[in-house]
């Protein structure tokens, strides 16, 4: 046994432990360093990396949060098509403040890049576009965010609301109908109203009003059945695009919007030959 072995020997039996070489006990260290700042960094990216994006719902009047640090780049989105008109800052001394764009046609995008001269400034943005405003507290210091965007809650329920209306527009006004069963011996009179009815048919169980296509833009009279006693009431009837489906046949009925000036459009059936072989009974 040479005498490096031995008195490593003596100092583990001393001990009462297994004693390691310094040079091992060295290197161990080392590696045990390095796995350390390694799991460190992957615990914590931040200490390397900028903080994420955040989206946030744009509501008018809000004020957005945007942190930045020097030598850092940050970006605020603009929604795709959305057409920047101004930018204004508090401060342009101590920040510099540039805009880009990305993509192309209805996906280009408008990017503000913003960027502080040192740690420790605030100041706030204004950025006004050709659809809303956008107000934005800016702060820098030791991190920065990688940028800002926003989702738009109100336009996509004002896409839902259009693909609803589509939806509806495209149902058909009633089930299949016979064509040699329907009767187009109705008169219109009255009042020359602008959502005055084209037409009125039946199908010898349904009646179908068919009005103008401006009748969407405007306000829908409601309709009335003359009963046999000559006073009006009330019918059940549904909206189909330009459509009333009313689900009852009728001799008059009288469509009346307005309060003192009231305008009346009476439709009424008048007996003749049908265009087709059944005739229907007035209710």
């Amino acid at each position: 046994m040479n005498m490096t072995a031995l008195l490593l020997a003596t100092a583990a039996a001393l001990a009462d432990g297994p004693v390691q070489d310094p040079a091992a006990t060295s290197t161990a260290a080392i590696s045990m360093k390095r796995s350390q700042s390694s799991k460190a960094l992957i615990a914590r990216p931040d200490t390397l990396l900028a903080a994420a994006a955040r989206v946030h719902p744009w509501w008018d009047g809000a004020v957005y949060r945007l942190e930045t640090a020097p030598g850092r780049v940050s970006d605020i989105a603009l929604q795709p098509g959305e057409t920047l008109i101004a930018v204004a800052a508090g401060d342009t001394a101590r920040w510099v403040i540039g805009d880009t764009t990305s993509g192309s046609g209805p996906a280009r995008r408008t990017h503000i890049l913003v960027k502080p001269a040192a740690p420790g400034l605030r100041t706030n943005l204004v950025v006004t576009t050709d659809r809303r405003v956008y107000h934005l507290e800016l702060a820098s210091g030791a991190k920065a965010m990688t940028g800002i965007a926003w989702t738009y809650p109100q336009d996509e329920l004002l896409a839902l609301e259009k693909a609803q209306a589509a939806l509806a527009a495209a149902e058909p006004v009633a089930g299949p109908v016979a064509v040699d069963r329907l009767n187009f011996n109705y008169a219109i009179g009255g009042d020359g109203a602008p959502w005055r009815p084209v037409r009125a048919f039946d199908d010898g169980a349904q009646v179908f009003i068919e009005f103008p296509p401006a009748l969407e833009s405007m306000e829908a009279p409601p309709l009335f059945v003359i009963g046999a006693s000559g006073k009006a009431e009330l019918v059940n009837y549904r909206k189909r695009g330009r459509y009333y489906v009313v689900d009852r046949l009728f001799g008059a009925a009288e469509l009346r919007l307005g309060g003192k000036r009231q305008q009346v459009v009476r439709i009424t059936r008048i007996d003749g030959p049908r265009q087709g072989k059944r005739r229907g009974r007035a209710s």
